[in-house]
């Protein structure tokens, strides 16, 4: 049994993650804003629950030190922005503090315990909106933040053993808040690749960007 912390995972993709690992027999924490309504919801499915505030760095540190010898780490959480790149600062601030800045600071934070256990999952919830491929699209600073945390994932997973591996994965367009009701999957669908890179055995890949458990450019 593994021991995960999930970003943001209270709704949406997080909490399908979350559900699916605990399926398996894993130990998982969920990082939530609000404390209370994660504690709530974890509650409901058999979790813990951390006060996490992404855009606050004492509060990412405070998270990693509560949440000791981790062995899967899920940066989930994210912003979706509005308007244009261009249009608001203090978005393009807040889309980089989320998924990019606080994913790194934890990655600092709880790798190195990965390291010396010998044994380390980090899944970075990313998106096709974040692709050069896919022309680097979404609303506001979505599309960047989203493509540097590719980034941060190849970077990364260079400088890593092998037994610790990092991937970055689109769910695809799934019915959360952020991706309304119209969208084609299901959070647990959205959620599949997620949970597989998570509990990838050690032949797995490392340094990857997937979608339906398939590689996608990046």
């Amino acid at each position: 049994m593994a021991r995960a912390f999930v970003t943001g995972g209270n709704r949406g993709i997080g909490l399908a993650i979350a559900e699916g690992l605990i399926a398996q027999g894993h130990e998982v924490l969920i990082g939530c804003r609000d404390l209370a309504q994660g504690q709530t919801v974890a509650g409901k499915i058999g979790a813990g629950a951390v006060e996490l505030d992404l855009c606050t760095p004492l509060s990412i540190r405070q998270a990693a030190v509560s949440v000791p010898e981790i062995d899967i780490l899920v940066n989930n959480a994210g912003v979706l922005g509005t308007g244009s790149v261009l249009d608001d600062p203090a978005g393009f601030d807040e889309a980089m503090q989320v998924m990019v800045h606080g994913p790194m600071l934890l990655m600092h934070c709880l790798v190195p315990g990965m390291k010396e256990r010998g044994y380390g999952r980090v899944v970075n919830v990313s998106s096709g909106w974040g692709a050069f491929s896919d022309g680097v699209a979404g609303p506001g600073a979505y599309g960047v933040a989203k493509a540097a945390l590719n980034a941060l994932t190849v970077a990364s997973a260079r400088t890593l053993p092998s037994s610790v591996k990092v991937n970055a994965m689109c769910p695809g367009w799934v019915r959360t808040r952020m991706g309304g009701m119209a969208a084609t999957r299901s959070p647990a669908e959205g959620a599949d690749t997620a949970i597989w890179l998570a509990t990838l055995d050690s032949a797995g890949p490392t340094g990857g960007f997937f979608r339906n458990r398939q590689n996608i450019e990046w």
